[in-house]
């Protein structure tokens, strides 16, 4: 293709295709352009329809073309190509229960897992802590973050082989004896490289921080051997209820607080995840318990949950760009939200998976997760500010028009194909989002039911953004209107891209490089901390899954402000917090030069999404 007909505008769009997306076999193209790609992942999705599935395909490859709507890179990867592989991006592992016997159960589980080509999320809080002995066989533990470097081994292990699409997630509770250990980890540069990590904060801990009262350090007693000791009753992890827990000992809760919120201020890790507020805004809260998210924090998930992920490209609606005149395409992204949502509950049909529990649970629950990108090209196209009440104001109206389609579409699915096995009806309209709905929106799943126990999630989309010739990633700011980013090739090596905002390379197509540039042009580092995160909160009330989304800070920030961050973060009613400053430990989470990111590993970096 070429000229006008050549749907890449950017040099590194096409090499993401051409080396991510594009169906190979040995040495040569199946996929002879990216019209072809869209017909083959269309039509694998539309094949599980039973019934008009030519034009269900018809149907989905519109959604496609022009990078309308984008399917996760395991979609669009896997999708049609007859290999072995899952669809799903990330998936939750099972409960690692307390013996030599199960952890590595677990661990050959979490291997096979991200062999296909899924990352994975892991709750280590049931692990005894380190020193305390078992109560049958008498053996003296060595705690949590031992056995995670085992995990980090293993995955290190796999990347050496070339299946470079391993990310991890590992989340503790706060009230576990070895948080402390488990936050200091990281300052260590060598240390558990291929994790994520996560505090499990609850409401209980967050109000001793207030307080400033002392906080117990527990593990549940069953698991402790002797007798004796204070207990109090904790909802553990893996545990169906609350539990006799002992308490091993106490410490201040904001003192652990602050070393939680220094490490992050040093190392960018850990996150804090709100798990409380996460269980009572689950709509499955009636059957399951949450204490792991997938490796960006977008899917909270249970025992062998599964992402199903899919975004609106938010640019691709926008019309008459950069004038006077510039809208959205309301109607437009109602229905590519529509056919959006359709698409990832076929995948859940269409998808190989790695282990049976983990098909058992995306098929008894048909979680999907769909969700924007481009909104901040989008808001710049339209003449508003990232950081501006006009512009958190119009990103809220898109995504509550998103959850009221993905809603209405998965109600009507289920009319269709029946709703998901494991659905309680009742108890499902008591949860707190379904309550939010509209009353016509919880009228018709009293009447008909719903496909899917959750609908929506706003990932980092790093990959698929960058195969839309580079448009802004999920809710994120446009980090630079130029830089040069640096990918890591089949081979290797690295190859260098110079990067151009796709509305910034518009704009100069208009008004040449000399015309200064409009203040809605406004890039990652020219926006607060409280920027970032008031855009969070204004789209997390229209989301039942949670938000990735990284708040970057500026290596100047005092740490009294930075703490401040996450105490706010809590006080608007997000799910959990990751912030970005730089540090000796991971530099910058993106450099003006390279582009490269500075942090820890997710499943939707360019070097972890391939075939």
């Amino acid at each position: 293709m070429s000229g006008s007909d050549d749907p890449f505008t950017a040099e590194i769009s096409r090499f993401v295709w051409e080396t991510k997306y594009r169906h190979r076999h040995g040495e040569g193209p199946l996929d002879d352009s990216i019209a072809d790609s869209w017909r083959r992942v269309a039509d694998a999705l539309a094949s599980v329809e039973p019934a008009d599935g030519q034009q269900w395909a018809a149907r989905f490859r519109g959604n496609l073309e022009g990078f309308r709507f984008l399917p996760g890179g395991r979609i669009l990867a896997g999708a049609g190509t007859g290999r072995d592989v899952t669809l799903f991006n990330c998936f939750v592992m099972g409960a690692i229960e307390d013996s030599i016997e199960a952890i590595f159960e677990r661990l050959k589980e979490s291997a096979l897992t991200m062999q296909q080509g899924g990352g994975i999320g892991c709750d280590f809080s049931t692990l005894r802590p380190a020193g305390t002995q078992a109560v049958h066989t008498g053996t003296i533990a060595s705690g949590p973050v031992s056995f995670m470097r085992i995990w980090d081994s293993m995955c290190a292990t796999l990347l050496s082989t070339g299946s470079r699409r391993g990310a991890m997630m590992a989340t503790l509770r706060c009230d576990h004896p070895d948080i402390e250990q488990f936050v200091e980890a990281k300052r260590d540069p060598r240390e558990l490289r291929h994790f994520n990590l996560s505090v499990l904060v609850t409401d209980e801990f967050m109000r001793a921080v207030e307080e400033n009262t002392d906080w117990p350090l527990v593990f549940p007693a069953a698991s402790l051997d002797g007798g004796g000791g204070e207990t109090l009753l904790r909802q553990w992890s893996g545990a169906p209820g609350a539990v006799p827990c002992r308490i091993l000992r106490r410490v201040g809760a904001r003192e652990l607080w602050q070393r939680i919120m220094r490490a992050t201020y040093d190392c960018a890790e850990p996150g804090v995840l709100f798990v409380d507020r996460i269980n009572a805004d689950n709509n499955l809260r009636y059957r399951e318990h949450i204490s792991a998210t997938n490796p960006c924090g977008e899917i909270p998930l249970p025992a062998h949950g599964a992402c199903d992920l899919g975004s609106v490209n938010l640019l691709a609606f926008v019309r008459q760009p950069l004038t006077r005149e510039a809208h959205l395409d309301w109607e437009g992204i109602a229905a590519c939200a529509a056919l959006g949502v359709r698409m990832l509950d076929n995948v859940i049909d269409l998808s190989r998976y790695p282990l049976p529990a983990l098909a058992r649970q995306a098929r008894a629950t048909r979680r999907i997760g769909l969700g924007i990108t481009g909104l901040a090209d989008a808001l710049i196209a339209l003449g508003l500010h990232y950081d501006s009440d006009a512009g958190r104001d119009l990103a809220a109206r898109v995504m509550r028009l998103l959850r009221d389609s993905a809603y209405q579409t998965s109600v009507g699915l289920a009319a269709e194909k029946g709703g998901f096995p494991a659905l309680d009806r009742a108890a499902h309209l008591q949860g707190p989002f379904i309550q939010a709905l509209p009353p016509r929106l919880q009228q018709a799943i009293a009447e008909h039911g719903i496909r899917n126990s959750h609908l929506l999630a706003i990932a980092p989309t790093g990959t698929i953004s960058l195969l839309a010739n580079g448009v802004s990633s999920g809710v994120e700011p446009v980090f630079d209107f130029r830089h040069r980013r640096r990918v890591l090739t089949a081979n290797g090596d690295y190859r260098d891209f110079e990067i151009c905002d796709p509305v910034y390379r518009q704009w100069l197509e208009c008004h040449g490089e000399a015309a200064p540039l409009p203040p809605e042009f406004a890039a990652a580092r020219q926006l607060s901390p409280a920027a970032h995160l008031a855009m969070e909160a204004a789209l997390q009330p229209y989301v039942d899954n949670a938000i990735s989304k990284t708040v970057n800070v500026p290596a100047s920030c005092p740490f009294e402000d930075f703490e401040s961050l996450y105490r706010e973060a809590f006080r608007l009613g997000l799910k959990g917090c990751t912030t970005y400053r730089p540090n000796e430990i991971t530099g910058g989470i993106l450099s003006a030069e390279s582009g490269e990111p500075g942090g820890g590993s997710h499943c939707c970096d360019i070097e972890r999404e391939g075939e």
